[in-house]
């Protein structure tokens, strides 16, 4: 069963730091292998993505073939059912209105009546979004990663989705021609991040790079970081629920294995003020256990990175909270409003218990590309700012120059730095 232990259990340390630490080595030869990919696609451009298509997803491809036709993305269309469209526009019209709030525009200050200064905002030329592929594929992505792309007002948005033995989900295919992909390539691995960082004959090369991937595809997002911008290195998904003991135990069990379910290395973690509480979720994981499609999945995920703490009070829990810093965090409380305000760390916070973790995966409107392995600590979710570039803007009249010149000129002789200074006293001469 998942575990479940009270902060005082001599235990709780060494479950956290499992849990904590998880993904934190990569399997050995990762580094290595990813890296001999991107510089074979680097010297050998389309016959490189054409070889590792064919090795790893059983594809064989002419150059020719690589990008998806408008044709294919018709057919895809006709394929999906009426309904999961009007899901998927009903999804795409919240998404594109909650970051539409989020854009920032060029603005200049007229504060000094002798200095400008200001700042110019543009969006990116071209983005890439990789997309997970396969059967069991994920349309949600593309419109998590491609909407805000567009509301920005990126020129051109990529996407790379891997079509294993030539295998593609029509709901994701339709999710691109929905959010405003232009252009569509059949390539995934670390192969696609490769042609997104540097182009090839077929493939156009982009200034950035976001959308999740396995552990092949974030080792190559951060090999070629600094040649493009990425979005961030993800790790496995986790949540955290905290509670007062209020709510329904079957309701908080379906919310941590709908994190278990995607991967072994998910972790789903429970802290709650009241321990009978804590024991009644326990047993319902088990008993929902039983039905999952993916109940293999969601086992070992539970069974190694699942975990029930009892807390003194909501203190103790939400000081937890912000140490761990959760990718999905639910305040699964009575009051939830009044617990935000000591929220310091989380990707997205779910308030209420109404508020399922997975609501925001699909069509609440923010952003599901989050920070994980604690890194909302210090990253965001992924939006609008994600997509654009700022430019400082300052212009000096003559009666500015000679105002700040004087201590900007003391300032160049601090650090030394004899041509900076003259290039500002020349101006000072009469």
């Amino acid at each position: 069963m998942m575990q479940l232990l009270s902060f005082d259990d001599e235990r709780f340390e060494s479950a956290l730091d499992a849990i904590v630490g998880r993904a934190e080595t990569p399997p050995a030869g990762i580094e290595e292998t990813v890296a001999a990919i991107i510089e074979a696609v680097r010297r050998d451009g389309d016959r490189a993505l054409m070889e590792y298509t064919a090795r790893f997803d059983g594809l064989q491809l002419r150059a020719a073939d690589l990008e998806v036709s408008p044709a294919e993305v018709e057919r895809a269309m006709a394929e999906v059912a009426e309904e999961d469209l009007a899901c998927l526009r009903l999804a795409a019209e919240r998404i594109r209105a909650f970051h539409s709030r989020q854009k920032t525009e060029s603005w200049i200050t007229n504060d000094e009546p002798d200095v400008l200064l200001g700042q110019l905002v543009r969006p990116l030329e071209r983005v890439g979004i990789y997309v997970p592929g396969g059967k069991a594929s994920y349309p949600s992505s593309v419109l998590m990663n491609a909407i805000p792309a567009k509301v920005a007002g990126v020129g051109e948005v990529i996407m790379v989705v891997p079509m294993p033995r030539g295998e593609v989900n029509p709901h994701v295919l339709a999710a691109a021609r929905l959010a405003g992909v232009d252009r569509i390539f059949r390539i995934g691995g670390a192969q696609a991040v490769a042609a997104l960082a540097y182009g090839t004959a077929t493939v156009p090369r982009v200034d950035k790079i976001t959308g999740p991937g396995n552990i092949y595809v974030a080792t190559a997002k951060k090999q070629v970081f600094g040649q493009v911008d990425i979005d961030m290195i993800a790790g496995p998904s986790e949540i955290l629920v905290v509670n007062d003991g209020s709510g329904n135990a079957a309701h908080i069990a379906a919310d941590l294995l709908s994190q278990a379910e995607h991967d072994e290395l998910a972790a789903a973690i429970l802290v709650t003020t009241d321990a009978d509480f804590a024991r009644r979720v326990q047993i319902e994981v088990e008993t929902q256990l039983g039905g999952l499609g993916r109940q293999a999945i969601a086992r070992r995920s539970i069974d190694a990175f699942g975990a029930i703490f009892v807390a003194r009070d909501l203190e103790q829990a939400v000081a937890l909270s912000n140490r761990i810093a959760p990718e999905h965090l639910e305040l699964a409380v009575a009051e939830p409003f009044a617990l935000l305000p000591r929220i310091h760390h989380a990707g997205a916070i779910f308030l209420g218990h109404y508020c399922p973790e997975a609501l925001g995966d699909y069509l609440a409107g923010p952003n599901h590309t989050l920070p994980t392995g604690g890194t909302a600590r210090f990253f965001s979710p992924l939006g609008v700012d994600d997509f654009v570039k700022k430019s400082s803007l300052i212009s000096c009249s003559p009666q500015g120059l000679e105002r700040l010149g004087g201590a900007a000129l003391r300032l160049a002789g601090l650090e030394g730095l004899e041509a900076h200074g003259r290039s500002v006293g020349i101006r000072l001469e009469p």
